[in-house]
This record gives structure tokens, sequence and C-alpha cells, in this order.
């Protein structure tokens, strides 16, 4: 099988009415109202690395495992993403999903891991994968193997608790 690009066009970042309704969350979040998005979006805190200022972004929950109290989160804009950066200069910070917050730890997941949670995610939400992939200039052909090329093209992270690394008998740092 040749090798498939899996080079992402990422979109632009948006502007005017669309970037009013993509903090839009951030505001409800604010207000008590986090509940609204179920186990769809969480509030994450980040520290701005160049001004050092508290930032906001909600962000999609690629998957939440309660048992080991993590989220998984992706940068749909890349490597490049003001949040993504921020994280991997301070990676401690705050969550809050529903209405509750959360204190965690980015993990930024391997190319392969990308894989593997790209393709679970697009047996759970085929549609959304779809489109997601589409937004992202990312082909896919609705097979699994598609998936997987996209999965490694998105960097994803894993948010972790200090509750789910003592679960599995590691220290939290």
């Amino acid at each position: 099988m040749p090798h498939r690009d899996t080079t992402a066009r990422r979109p632009a970042l948006p502007t005017g009415w669309r970037r009013l309704a993509a903090r839009l969350p951030i505001l409800l979040f604010r207000t008590g109202l986090g509940f609204l998005f179920g186990k769809r979006l969480l509030l994450l805190h980040h520290v701005g690395r160049i001004s050092g200022l508290d930032r906001l972004v909600a962000l999609e929950v690629v998957s939440h495992d309660p048992d080991d109290a993590n989220w998984i989160i992706a940068s749909g804009f890349g490597p490049k993403a003001n949040w993504y950066q921020n994280l991997s200069e301070q990676p401690k910070t705050l969550i809050q999903f529903g209405n509750r917050p959360h204190a965690v730890t980015a993990h930024f997941l391997t190319p392969d891991e990308g894989a593997e949670i790209m393709a679970g995610y697009a047996r759970r939400h085929p549609r959304t994968a779809r489109r997601l992939c589409a937004y992202l200039g990312l082909p896919v052909d609705g097979g699994e193997a598609s998936y997987r090329d996209a999965g490694r093209a998105i960097p994803f992270v894993r948010l972790d608790t200090a509750v789910g690394h003592r679960r599995h008998g590691q220290a939290h740092a």
C-alpha cells in the first residue's frame, strides 16, 4: 500500500462572528453553565508562554475515561495552536468539566497513539469524524486505515489528574 500523505492544511483561525461563536462556550462555562455541554467540551486554563497571562479555551473532548480520571483533546490547528504551545511550556494546569474543576497534567501523545484514538473516535462518531477530517484537510475514505493516517497528523493531548496517576501506582510530581 502506498504511503499516504498525512500533511494537513490547517484551517485559518476564526475571525469576526466565527471567533465570537467559538468563544461563546467560555462565557457559558464562566457563568456556571458548563453542564450544558455534557461530556463534549471542557474549559482549559493555560498560561501564556510569552505574556504570562491566564488564558481560557473551550475544547472538544475526544474521549474521557472517568475510571482513570483523564481526558483526551486534540489540536485541530496543529502544534502551533497557542494553547498547545502553552501546555508544552507548562503542562500542569486546570480544566473545568461540566461545573467541576480538575487539576491536570498534560501528556503529549505519539502519532501512533493518535492513530488509535482517531480510529476509535471515527467508530463512535463517524459523521463528525468525516466532517472534522474534511475541515482539517485530511483525506479519509471512511475506512479505519484512513482515519489512523489522519490521527497521525493530529496532535493529541491526554490530561491526567493526580487521582488517575495514583490509581495506576504512579507518583504524581
